[in-house]
């Protein structure tokens, strides 16, 4: 199953982040890396959220991930939420 974890991000949170990407980035590569993160990134356009998709067998990856995430924790997330994704099609 997988899960995705939307993000909310604060204003300007494209240049806020610079001083916590090198460890958001480190610690999104570990997920990554044990097979619980499958793909992530920001939307732009405007740059106002972030999405990252998980896979395994309960959203509870996805839930600690948010909750230990650099970017929440020093306040660039402003919400977050998981949520169940049925892929019918790839995956």
């Amino acid at each position: 199953m997988y899960y995705i974890l939307f993000y909310k991000t604060v204003d300007n949170y494209v240049e806020l982040r610079a001083p916590f990407r090198e460890k958001h980035l480190a610690y999104a590569n570990a997920s990554h890396a044990r097979g619980e993160l499958y793909l992530a990134g920001a939307l732009t356009d405007p740059a106002d959220s972030a999405v990252l998709v998980f896979k395994g067998e309960s959203p509870k990856a996805a839930e600690e991930f948010a909750k230990n995430d650099p970017y929440v924790l020093n306040g660039l997330i402003t919400e977050w939420n998981v949520r169940p994704w049925s892929v019918v099609i790839g995956g």
